[in-house]
């Protein structure tokens, strides 16, 4: 399917139709805003300044979007794996791969990791990325700016938004069964680290689809993987 690539600030703003093009416009460029999309209408929007950080399985069905101009720090996470985990019945091995990555956008900066792990569940790669990337905001000493993270995982995203991790809490880390949630170590540096970003927002994004941002951050950890 043909996709096209608009670029609202970077060497050349327009509307691309290859990766290639888009890349050359942005890669190295501070502050770049770019997206991809599935016609030149919507990529049109994008550069007149129309801008959803959400997608939605059900197109008809409404759903909470946020515009760019809204925040100071933008940032995209995503984890990955190369395992054996990754269908039914299937087990992690101590050699697959496996791999986190975050992209922060700060008015005219840009700020990028990732890092890798063997043995690894994507589960726990998705909640390393955002883990990493507050830590990184921390250092940067812009944690108190107006922030949105945006995300493909929702196993990630209704631990925090539908407050699973609150209940984990109260309970002692465990779950209402009594079972204590996979990978708790994680979960309580992650619990520890959010209150550290005063004005936060959480949205979902279909992953590997049309957003750039998302698609940014799949490609460094894939890269990281291919390294290890």
């Amino acid at each position: 399917m043909q996709k096209y690539y608009a670029v609202r600030h970077g060497r050349q703003p327009g509307i691309y139709e290859t990766w290639a093009e888009c890349k050359a416009q942005v890669q190295g460029f501070t502050g770049a805003r770019y997206k991809s999309f599935p016609n030149k209408e919507e990529a049109q929007e994008f550069i007149n300044g129309k801008d959803s950080y959400s997608s939605s399985k059900n197109p008809s069905k409404k759903q909470k979007v946020s515009n760019i101009n809204d925040f100071d720090v933008i940032v995209y996470t995503d984890g990955g794996s190369r395992n054996h985990g990754n269908f039914k019945g299937g087990h992690v091995k101590t050699s697959d791969k496996a791999a986190w990555a975050f992209h922060i956008s700060n008015h005219d900066q840009t700020y990028e990791g990732t890092g890798g792990e063997f043995g690894a569940t994507n589960n726990r790669m998705e909640i390393m990325a955002l883990i990493q990337s507050i830590k990184r905001l921390n250092e940067l000493e812009i944690n108190q700016q107006n922030t949105i993270f945006v995300l493909d995982s929702q196993y990630v995203l209704n631990a925090i938004t539908k407050n699973w991790l609150t209940g984990w809490k109260k309970r002692g880390y465990k779950k209402a069964d009594g079972s204590v949630p996979v990978n708790v170590e994680l979960w309580k540096e992650l619990d520890l680290l959010l209150p550290t970003i005063s004005k936060k927002t959480f949205e979902w994004t279909k992953g590997h689809a049309t957003n750039v941002g998302n698609n940014r951050v799949d490609a460094l950890l894939n890269d990281t993987m291919d390294k290890m």
